[in-house]
C-alpha cells in the first residue's frame, strides 16, 4: 500500500513502479475540456506531468507542449512514449515552484495541472500560484483537477476545499469556476472525488 506522505519525500522511487495516480491514461476531464474547445491549441504547459498522459493528449489536440516534473524516471518513461508515437513533445526535470529560472514571462497559453495543487503546503501554495500566474499571458488559462473535501479522509493526498482554492489563487486569477469533478485513481475505489478548477490570469 501506498503512502502518499512517504511518496512525496522521494518521487522517483514512486514512479519505478505504478503509483496509485499513474492510470495509463488521459485524466477524462482534461479530454473533455479538449472536446469542449475549453483547451484550445496553442502552447500549453502540463506541471507535474508523471509519465506523461495528458502531455501526449495534448499533443495529438495540436497544442505545442512542455512537460515538468521532478521525477526524472517518469519524464524518461514520457520520452518514450512520445517517441513511440512520434510526437514533439518538451520534457524537463524541474520544479513548479523555481519555473521562472526556467521560462520567460508569458510563455503559455494555458497550464494544466493534474493533482499537483493538493500536494503543496500552506507555505508553498502562494508560491505555487504566482508562479503559474507568471508562466501564462494575460488572458491565459488555468485548469487544475484537485483531491477534494468531500473525498472522505484517508488514502489519498490532502484534501481540499474551494475556499482555500479562492484564497490561493484570487490574488493573481479570475476564477471562472470550481466544479465537482472526479479522479481517475488506484486508490481504493477508482473514482475519487475532486475540484476541476478553471481561471484567466488577471
Amino acid at each position: 500500500m501506498f503512502n502518499c506522505e512517504e511518496i512525496s519525500l522521494n518521487w522517483d522511487e514512486a514512479y519505478k513502479g505504478t503509483p496509485p495516480w499513474d492510470v495509463g491514461h488521459p485524466q477524462p476531464v482534461f479530454e473533455t475540456l479538449i472536446e469542449d474547445g475549453e483547451i484550445k491549441p496553442g502552447r500549453a504547459l502540463d506541471i507535474g506531468c508523471g509519465r506523461g498522459e495528458n502531455a501526449i493528449m495534448l499533443a495529438i489536440s495540436g497544442c505545442d507542449v512542455t512537460d515538468i516534473d521532478l521525477a526524472e524516471v517518469a519524464i524518461s518513461d514520457a520520452k518514450a512514449k512520445a517517441a513511440e508515437r512520434h510526437l514533439n513533445v518538451n520534457l524537463i526535470v524541474a520544479d513548479v515552484l523555481r519555473m521562472d529560472q526556467l521560462f520567460m514571462e508569458a510563455e503559455f497559453d494555458v497550464v494544466i495541472d493534474s493533482g499537483l495543487f493538493h500536494t503543496m503546503t500552506d507555505e508553498e501554495r502562494p508560491i505555487f500560484a504566482r508562479q503559474v500566474h507568471r508562466v501564462l499571458k494575460p488572458g491565459g488559462k488555468y485548469f487544475m483537477l484537485c483531491f477534494s473535501d468531500k473525498e472522505p479522509e484517508g488514502l489519498g493526498p490532502r484534501r481540499v476545499s474551494k475556499a482555500e482554492i479562492e484564497h490561493t489563487f484570487t490574488p493573481f486569477f479570475n476564477i471562472v469556476y470550481i466544479k465537482d469533478s472526479a479522479f481517475e485513481s488506484k486508490f481504493g475505489s477508482c473514482r475519487r472525488e475532486a475540484y476541476l478548477v478553471s481561471a484567466v490570469r488577471s
